[in-house]
């Protein structure tokens, strides 16, 4: 059901529900270490001096996290703003939806999503080219992040025209300017998660993805839920104002607007005044290696070549199918059936603490072995739990008491079936995470722990994009009233209507995709599941990268 996005990108692709349809993620789902921290902490130790350390050791004992505070705060302000054109870019789909764009352009549109799966494929190339005098991270944050805020000033003057053009939505103009918000996000993320490792002392290195964490689900809690709440003039005229106005609180274009100047002013402020390889306070600059750009593609190629990686990555591209219709149309559907886009992305509130709480309950079952049996075994779960979605979509319109007005109790068991979903989907993430840390070389442990999840995140995202694209084809309607008339395309519905028709739809594209994803997912599970589990029986040798040997 898509109710968060940002993790999505950084887990796999996330439900729709709550945030969009891609959410989806994204999408968390849509944020890694782009730079290998493993590496970095084992050259570490090779080129700094043994009383470099001790001086460290003995200056951080003293001062702990307190003496950074400054840095740790930086760094969780700039994974906000990172989350801040994601979240808007994850509220887009619900906002066509309410327009009644076809499946086709949400399709289109859910490439905007796609940025955070790729970024492995650039990410090499921010690693390498920088301007040493200005700093190796930020010659790519401050004009990545000036881009960003001046994207998004130039959208607050034109969004509103491209969501109200004559024919409709303009989709392709709306996805070419988030695709490349998406994309500047994504190399901004790069740019950070390498500053981290550096910003901050080995000893409080630990605290930069708990920054990540906190702020981009921060930033994308702002970008996506809050603003549909406040862009929503009935939760304001219900929840925030006394005397009810036909217009929200605020406006796309206006919060576009404020956060690119948020943008243009915190950059210009990191410009001037944030240094890098700072030597104060007692701290050493640290000597940075930087692997060449052709040696690090080549080492994705040797890595890709390898026979029990190159299987595992074609199960992974394939792994999620059996989802793709729950988890990305069914927000998109129930959005359809009347429910308010704002009360869906709310549910996503009182999921957090689940969303903090799984990962660690599940870990003690994936800390063996063979984290992979519980992959296998979340497998038919979560197939199932898309089958109830599709009950609960077909169930909505006759609980629906008015105009976006349902029961309470329909809401709750929205907020059940959901976190049900959250345990199937964290379950099968944290063991192919337990295994993808387990099998990975130790000597380019980033690299291959990065191209890993790359392809976990492409799994999740073309299934996606499909199932999204398919829902209008295999949808059959008929046009009632007007004898000899069809509904297949949107010219002849638009005949119809004015003929004094009505398109009705006879057969539901949504609920055959629900039915033939669940019958791939169970064939996947019986033929392919089986073999990923066997992969856990392969020696540590048949997952060495022969090239570093």
């Amino acid at each position: 059901m898509k109710l968060s996005k940002l993790n999505q990108n950084r887990r796999q692709r996330k439900p729709a529900g709550a945030t969009s349809a891609n959410t989806n993620v994204r999408y968390r789902e849509m944020g890694e270490m782009s730079s290998s921290e493993a590496e970095v902490d084992e050259d570490m130790e090779g080129l700094i001096r043994v009383p470099d350390i001790e001086d460290r050791r003995h200056h951080k004992a003293q001062s702990g996290i307190r003496g950074e505070m400054g840095n740790v705060l930086l760094l969780l302000f700039l994974y906000v703003l990172q989350g801040i054109p994601l979240g808007l870019a994850g509220s887009i789909p619900l906002i066509l939806q309410s327009k009644h764009v076809s499946y086709k352009d949400q399709a289109f549109f859910s490439f905007v999503f796609w940025p955070f799966s790729l970024k492995l494929f650039w990410a090499p190339l921010v690693d390498a080219l920088y301007f040493s005098r200005f700093g190796r991270r930020k010659s790519w944050l401050v004009p990545t992040q000036y881009l960003l805020g001046l994207f998004m000033i130039y959208l607050s003057s034109t969004v509103d025209s491209l969501l109200q053009d004559e024919g409709g939505a303009n989709v392709v103009m709306l996805t070419a300017v988030f695709f490349m918000l998406a994309f500047l996000a994504a190399t901004q993320d790069i740019a950070v998660d390498g500053w981290a490792l550096t910003m901050l002392s080995r000893e409080n290195v630990g605290y930069a993805s708990t920054c990540n964490s906190v702020g981009q689900t921060a930033g994308y809690f702002l970008g996506n839920v809050l603003f549909l709440a406040l862009e929503s003039a009935d939760f304001c005229n219900k929840y925030l104002r006394i005397i009810p106005k036909d217009t929200g609180i605020v406006t796309l274009s206006e919060f576009l607007f404020f956060w690119g100047m948020v943008f243009l002013v915190s950059t210009t402020l990191v410009a001037i005044f944030k240094k890098e390889n700072e030597q104060d306070k007692g701290k050493r600059k640290i000597p940075q290696e930087t692997q060449g750009v052709l040696e690090t593609y080549k080492l994705l190629i040797s890595i890709v070549k390898m026979p029990t990686v190159f299987t595992f990555c074609t199960l992974l591209l394939t792994a999620k199918v059996g989802f793709s219709a729950a988890d990305t149309v069914t927000g998109l559907k129930l959005i359809e059936a009347g429910v308010p886009k704002e009360q869906l992305a709310l549910l996503a509130v009182p999921m957090v603490p689940l969303q903090i709480l799984l990962p660690v309950l599940i870990s003690r079952y994936t800390a063996g072995p063979r984290p992979l049996d519980i992959f296998y075994k979340a497998f038919p779960f979560r197939l199932l739990i898309g089958l109830e979605y599709a009950a609960l979509v077909w169930w909505t319109p006759s609980v629906k008491q008015g105009p976006g007005s349902f029961p309470l109790y329909y809401y709750g068991i929205v907020l059940l079936s959901y976190a049900l979903h959250q345990v199937a989907l964290y379950s099968m993430y944290v063991a192919c995470m337990a295994f993808h840390a387990k099998v990975s070389d130790p000597l380019i442990g980033g690299t291959y722990m990065t191209l890993l999840n790359t392809v976990t995140n492409l799994g999740g995202n073309w299934p996606s994009t499909l199932a999204l694209w398919l829902v209008d084809p295999l949808t059959s309607k008929e046009c009632q009233g007007v004898a000899g008339q069809s509904c297949g395309s949107t010219e002849e519905a638009a005949l119809c209507t004015r003929e004094g028709g009505v398109c009705t739809t006879t057969l539901d594209g949504y609920y055959v995709e629900s039915v033939v994803c669940v019958v791939i997912g169970l064939i996947w599970w019986l033929w392919l599941g089986k073999k990923m589990r066997r992969l856990q029986e392969e020696s540590p040798a048949a997952w060495k990268c022969k090239m570093n040997r």
